[in-house]
């Protein structure tokens, strides 16, 4: 099977899951979007009111600034692929609970494994927290990591890890906001220095 079936047949049992209690109070399962070729991945946290409204991630307020992010080192929400840790909406937008994420990673681990990115953007605490994990790195809050380009060994892929602030948090804070910025253009700076090496 190529990518994009293999990658159809995880949102197929996503949408469907019942492993953790998300499942009742959700409206639509996210399982992510984007290209099955891509080099980069982007983990977010977890799906938002409007993201379980309509089955897709990053599709309110934070989405829009993420796509203008994306926007501003010439990319798309076509060229990448876009998903979160936790699949389900928790209720009122609270924080992922342990199990939860113990119970859905393995969906994420699944979608890396097929998509092989050689770049994977976490956004925000708790999917920079997942991948430092699995790649045995010390991490002690996003504030100390974000910016910061890590090589790691994870999933029996060889990628660089790449933290950001999540949108959602630096929306109305004018000193993230331009970090996170700054930190899209660091990640475009690491984009074309790999690209081009590879050229060479």
């Amino acid at each position: 099977m190529i990518r994009k079936e293999l990658l159809a047949v995880v949102a197929s049992e996503v949408t469907v899951c019942t492993k953790c209690p998300l499942w009742k109070t959700r409206r639509d399962a996210v399982p992510g979007e984007g290209s099955a070729k891509s080099k980069i991945m982007f983990f977010g946290e977890a799906p938002g009111r409007s993201e379980d409204a309509q089955g897709r991630p990053f599709v309110g307020a934070a989405g829009k600034f993420l796509d203008e992010l994306l926007s501003e080192i010439g990319l798309s929400r076509e060229d990448v692929f876009i998903t979160n840790v936790v699949k389900c909406r928790p209720p009122r937008n609270r924080a992922p609970k342990s199990l939860e994420v113990q119970t859905c990673t393995p969906y994420l681990d699944r979608q890396t494994r097929i998509i092989k990115p050689k770049f994977i953007v976490t956004l925000g605490n708790y999917a920079t927290a997942y991948i430092f994990s699995n790649a045995k790195l010390p991490f002690s809050g996003i504030t100390q990591a974000h910016g910061k380009p890590h090589e790691v060994a994870i999933l029996g892929l060889k990628a660089i890890v790449f933290p950001m602030f999540h949108p959602a948090t630096v929306l109305y804070n004018p000193k993230y906001k331009t970090m996170l910025r700054q930190d899209f253009q660091s990640l475009n700076d690491e984009l074309e220095r790999t690209l081009h090496s590879r050229k060479s």
